[in-house]
């Protein structure tokens, strides 16, 4: 059973730093799609970074130079470091996967979820 348990939100004030962590079960993070997304009250869910099979990265423009992707094989875990923290960046923050034979990682069925964690940031 695929489970994504996500920890390390919390309030902080701008300009300060949290590190997220996804902890995996059911499947290998190495050769899934893993990203972290996030969403405001009554908005749409927000790609903020993704991390490939291959090890290749890709980011929301608005967190370029701030945030970093990473995972844990040994730990089973993803990451995401974020700096430079902004009052904009206050959402809910969830991590997904999906199968890396997937064309559109994101879409359809075989993609799952974390229950989320909150980031807030005052300014």
């Amino acid at each position: 059973q695929v489970q994504l348990v996500e920890s390390g939100g919390g309030s902080v004030q701008a300009g300060g730093s949290l590190r997220l962590s996804c902890t995996a079960s059911g499947f290998n993070v190495d050769v899934y799609y893993m990203g972290w997304f996030r969403q405001a009250p009554g908005k749409g869910r927000e790609e903020v970074a993704r991390i490939d099979s291959d090890g290749s990265t890709s980011y929301l423009d608005s967190v370029k130079g701030r945030a970093t992707i990473s995972k844990d094989s040994a730990k089973n875990t993803l990451y995401l470091q974020m700096n430079s923290l902004k009052p904009e960046d206050t959402r809910m923050y969830y991590c997904a996967a999906a199968p890396g034979w997937k064309i559109s990682p994101w879409t359809g069925t075989d993609t799952y979820w974390g229950q989320g964690t909150r980031v807030t940031v005052s300014s």
